[in-house]
C-alpha cells in the first residue's frame, strides 16, 4: 500500500475516533410527550467552564409539565437539573477541580451585571438561565456548567444521594426566607421532597418540634420515619384542632407551605401563630383566592408572609450549597432509602415520565441514571 494511502488511512481512523468521542446518549424532549433517547453531539469546555459526566439525576415536578405539556421553552431541548456525576473535561481557566471529582452543580446560571446579582440576590436575577430548562441538562451522559457552579461532594456521599442537593437547597433557602431560628414549634405543609428537606432542615437547626401535614398517607408515614416529631392527615376534620392543641393552642411560630396548592396555602393562615413567620416556598399553578375573613387572619394575627424562590446566596451559589455538602458529608444530614420511588436507566425516561401521565401512581422521586 502506497505511505500516502496508509497515512490517509490512518487520519480517516482517527477522524472517526474523533467523532465517535464527540457524541452521547440524551433524553431529547422534541415536543409534547416526544422524549427520545438519542445520539448528540457531546458538550466541550469552553473557558471557565466544566464538563460533568451524569451519574444520576433526579426528575423534579417542574419537569413534568415541560414533557408531558407544552411548557418546555423550545424544542428539542434536553431537561434535568437536580443531578450528581464527576468531572469530564476542566475548560481553560478553571483550577482548583480535576477529572474524576464527584460534584454536583448549581443549575442557575445568574447575569452577575443585574442590580439583584450585584446585591447578591442571584435567585431574583431577572436575565438569569437554567440548566435544563432554557440550556441542555443533565437528562444526558454529559452536562456542561460554568465552574463557578460546581459544588464538591465528599468520597462517603453515593451519587444517588448526592443528586438531592438542588431540592436541599431549596428547603433550606426558605428556612432562610423566614428568619428562621430554632426553639420554636415548626409547621411544613406538604410532605415531598422540598417539604421533606424543610424538615429535616428545621430540626437540625433546632426546632422545638416539626410538624408535617399532608393528604397522603405514604408520604406522612415517610416523613415520621426520616424524623417528623408529629404528622396530620388533612383528610381528617380534626387534624387542625389536634394539631394546635399540640402547641398549647398557640399556632406554629414557623409554618412553611412546599405544595403550592391553595388548599395548603389557606392552611398557612390558620395554622399560624401570632406574630408568625409564614413562607411559602411550593410554587402555584392555578388562581389562588381566599375568603376576606381568612384573609384579614394576616392582619389579626400580624404574622410575616414570605415567598422563597429558589436557592441562592452570595458567594454563589451561596450557604445552601456550602451546607448541604457540609451536612450530607459529615452524615448529618441523612437521607432515608425510601426518598427513592424508582430508579430508571437513562434509556427509560420516557418510561419513566409516562407514569404521570395517571394521577397518583408516581410514589415519590424518580431518578435516572447512568451505570459505568
Amino acid at each position: 500500500m502506497p505511505l500516502w494511502r496508509a497515512h490517509a488511512r490512518g487520519c480517516f481512523y482517527h477522524m472517526k475516533q474523533k467523532e465517535a468521542a464527540a457524541v452521547m446518549k440524551a433524553a431529547v424532549l422534541h415536543g409534547q410527550k416526544d422524549l427520545r433517547y438519542e445520539e448528540i453531539e457531546r458538550p466541550k469546555a469552553g473557558e471557565g467552564e466544566v464538563v460533568v459526566r451524569v451519574r444520576a439525576t433526579g426528575i423534579c415536578g417542574s419537569d413534568i409539565p415541560r414533557v408531558l405539556g407544552r411548557a418546555a421553552h423550545y424544542y428539542p431541548i434536553v431537561l434535568g437539573h437536580e443531578f450528581s456525576g464527576t468531572v469530564a473535561e476542566v475548560g481553560p481557566g478553571v483550577t482548583g477541580l480535576q477529572e474524576g471529582q464527584r460534584v454536583t452543580a448549581a443549575p442557575l446560571c445568574p447575569c452577575l451585571q443585574c442590580a439583584d446579582c450585584q446585591r447578591g440576590n442571584y435567585s431574583l436575577c431577572k436575565h438569569y438561565k437554567f440548566i435544563g430548562s432554557s440550556v441542555y441538562g443533565s437528562f444526558a451522559d454529559f452536562v456542561k456548567v460554568p465552574a463557578r457552579n460546581i459544588v464538591p461532594f465528599s468520597e462517603e456521599v453515593d451519587f444517588v444521594r448526592a443528586a438531592f442537593f438542588e431540592p436541599s437547597t431549596v428547603g433550606l433557602h426558605g428556612l432562610f426566607c423566614a428568619g428562621y431560628q430554632g426553639g420554636e414549634h415548626v409547621a411544613i405543609l406538604g410532605g415531598g421532597t422540598i417539604g421533606l428537606f424543610t424538615m429535616l432542615w428545621a430540626r437540625l437547626l433546632g426546632a422545638k418540634s416539626v410538624s408535617v401535614f399532608d393528604i397522603s398517607d405514604a408520604r406522612l408515614s415517610l416523613a415520621k420515619k426520616m424524623g417528623a416529631d408529629r404528622v396530620y392527615n388533612t383528610a381528617r376534620e380534626d387534624f387542625l384542632e389536634e394539631a394546635l392543641a399540640e402547641t398549647g393552642g398557640e399556632g406554629f411560630p414557623f409554618v412553611f407551605e412546599t405544595a403550592g396548592q391553595n388548599a395548603t396555602m389557606s392552611l398557612a393562615f390558620d395554622a399560624a401563630a401570632n406574630r408568625a413567620s409564614v413562607c411559602f416556598i411550593g410554587t402555584s399553578s392555578r388562581d389562588l383566592q381566599f375568603p376576606w375573613k381568612q384573609f384579614e387572619k394576616m392582619n389579626r394575627k400580624e404574622f410575616r408572609l414570605t415567598g422563597s424562590w429558589m436557592s441562592y446566596s452570595a458567594p454563589f451559589p451561596g450557604r445552601e450549597w456550602q451546607m448541604t455538602a457540609e451536612y450530607l458529608g459529615s452524615g448529618r444530614l441523612t437521607l432515608d432509602d425510601a426518598l427513592v420511588w424508582k430508579k430508571f436507566p437513562m434509556s427509560e425516561a420516557a418510561k419513566a415520565f409516562s407514569l404521570y401521565e395517571t394521577p397518583g401512581a408516581v410514589g415519590g422521586k424518580i431518578m435516572l441514571v447512568n451505570e459505568e
